[in-house]
């Protein structure tokens, strides 16, 4: 470190103080993520081998040799009493990807991660998490190739930005940390804050120590839980350009998110959890898989018959008027219908401001999947 120590001083059973020079802060405000009474408590029906991995479209591969999954999850299921928070999930992630993790507020998102970091054992099921089996003797080899970046990234806010980390790469037990700061902050483009309190950084520069931590260790998995939550728009947009740098360079992101958008321009894939597994895969696929391809004719004024003129085309399924002088045409090849459907506009002197394929965002596949709030069920 720099020179000066720490020291660990009980101060009673629930609370321990870390000691700087001048300044204490409490172990309870660095608990990155509130584990409850279950960590680490391995369960009798918890097996430690996953079924074989299923093949992930588009999966790296080195000199013709397809490269193993990141991360592996079969039929994973957590219970807490008789409440299930997730159940059978099954998911692959392919090394280097941006894997989205979609679903509303007690949907098992965050237990999800907290299961897969080992910091609570599952119910039943299985998984390969960095190439090892999860199961409670392979938790601190797990930990040594992965970091979680829980929403609130709990810093101490009276040391510094190159203090903190410093105190983590302490209980990371890296050797010459020096390097591996300098490389974290360069990064996410804080090496000239350095010196500054974290106490006197924005909520979107606390973000940026917190991704800083979790490259300290080059972990091959990094788990994100709303890295973006609270932030302005132009903070988060920070942050998503540091994913996206860290995608370049290779890193296997697991993105948990309640921005939509986000996922749509950061992810490879997403899944869609409610307490069950929606559906997995790239928004574009969800999309085709949900909605049938539709074009939208904008007109000056309402067209006179258009249920006439649209049935008279062959490519057109069915129509429905969205506002006046507004129609959205279900077709079966937008390429094939465009063609026929304007010189048929055109011949019956329809004013056409617009012909276009209808676009449906990762917006409307979720709302599509998730019709129903987790929490007040749980209640």
């Amino acid at each position: 470190m720099d020179g000066s120590h720490f020291e660990v001083k009980p101060v009673d059973t629930d609370d321990v103080r870390y000691e700087r020079n001048d300044r204490v802060v409490s172990r309870q405000q660095t608990a990155d993520v509130d584990i409850g009474t279950d960590v680490r408590k391995p369960e009798s029906n918890v097996p430690t081998t996953s079924a074989p991995a299923q093949t992930i479209t588009g999966a790296p591969s080195l000199g013709g040799t397809k490269v193993p999954p990141a991360l592996v999850v079969n039929k994973l299921t957590k219970q807490f009493g008789q409440r299930t928070a997730f159940s059978e999930v099954s998911f692959e992630v392919a090394h280097g990807e941006v894997f989205g993790f979609l679903g509303p507020n007690g949907a098992g998102k965050t237990t999800t991660v907290r299961t897969l970091g080992t910091l609570i054992a599952p119910t039943s099921g299985s998984a390969i998490v960095a190439g090892i089996p999860l199961s409670p003797e392979n938790e601190v080899e797990i930990r040594q190739r992965i970091s979680i970046m829980p929403e609130a990234p709990g810093l101490y806010l009276r040391l510094t930005v190159s203090e903190n980390l410093e105190f983590f790469a302490g209980l990371y037990g890296l050797h010459h940390a020096d390097t591996r700061i300098k490389e974290a902050l360069a990064a996410v483009n804080l090496a000239d804050r350095a010196s500054d309190l974290c106490g006197g950084l924005s909520k979107g520069l606390r973000q940026r120590v917190g991704l800083a931590r979790t490259l300290l260790s080059d972990p091959t998995i990094m788990f994100l839980d709303e890295p973006t939550s609270g932030l302005d728009p132009v903070a988060a947009r920070e942050v998503n350009d540091l994913i996206t740098g860290l995608r370049q360079k290779g890193v296997t992101i697991f993105l948990t998110t309640h921005r939509l958008d986000e996922a749509e321009r950061l992810c490879d894939r997403v899944a869609i959890l409610n307490t069950t597994l929606r559906t997995v895969g790239t928004p574009a696929e969800l999309r085709d898989q949900l909605f049938k391809s539709a074009l939208v004719v904008k007109t000056v004024a309402p067209l006179p018959d258009p249920d006439k003129l649209f049935t008279g085309i062959a490519a057109v399924e069915n129509w429905h008027l969205e506002d006046p002088g507004s129609y959205v045409l279900s077709v079966s090849d937008p390429r094939l219908a465009a063609p026929e459907l304007t010189r048929a506009l055109v011949s019956a002197g329809a004013d056409v401001l617009s012909i276009g394929e209808a676009h449906h965002s990762l917006e409307d596949v979720y709302l599509e999947l998730i019709d129903e709030d987790v929490e007040a069920r749980k209640r």
